[in-house]
């Protein structure tokens, strides 16, 4: 296996935009031969982003602002300098409570980059996830990624 080096200035990497947040990917899956990949992750305070599940651990690193997580039935204030592991199919959400909060997160596998890719070329740009139900189940249909209460 080749070894291959990402750099990724501060300020630079690819924007995904999510109905909830903006990812910025900082290390690529295909960098680390889909073994992890690091993202940078800013969202507004606001509505809380459905309950649901991933097909994949990952790793919340709290940069700027403050955030309740959901995992469960366990909420987890985080501010700047705290972290939190959620394993693969635990049923997770976030609400921000500061004007914005800014994450890194460090994802195993590249799934989570395939998916909010997906998303992001899928649904409409401003549109409520619940007005875009059937684009969302579509999506929803095609990775390891589940909403509560829903199929």
């Amino acid at each position: 296996m080749e070894t291959t080096v990402q750099y990724t200035p501060a300020g630079d990497g690819v924007e995904i935009a999510a109905p909830d947040a903006v990812l910025t990917v900082k290390v690529s899956a295909e960098t680390t031969h889909d073994q992890y990949e690091v993202f940078e992750v800013t969202a507004p305070r606001g509505p809380a982003t459905p309950l649901h599940r991933t097909g994949w651990d990952k790793t919340y690193y709290a940069l700027q602002g403050r955030m309740i997580v959901q995992v469960g039935d366990a909420g987890y204030d985080m501010g700047p300098g705290s972290s939190l592991a959620i394993p693969a199919d635990a049923p997770h959400t976030f609400t921000v409570l500061t004007p914005s909060v800014t994450v890194l997160v460090i994802s195993l596998t590249g799934a989570m980059g395939r998916f909010h890719t997906d998303l992001a070329a899928t649904l409409p740009p401003g549109r409520a996830l619940e007005d875009a139900a059937a684009e969302l189940q579509a999506v929803l249909g095609r990775h390891p990624v589940s909403m509560e209460g829903q199929p």
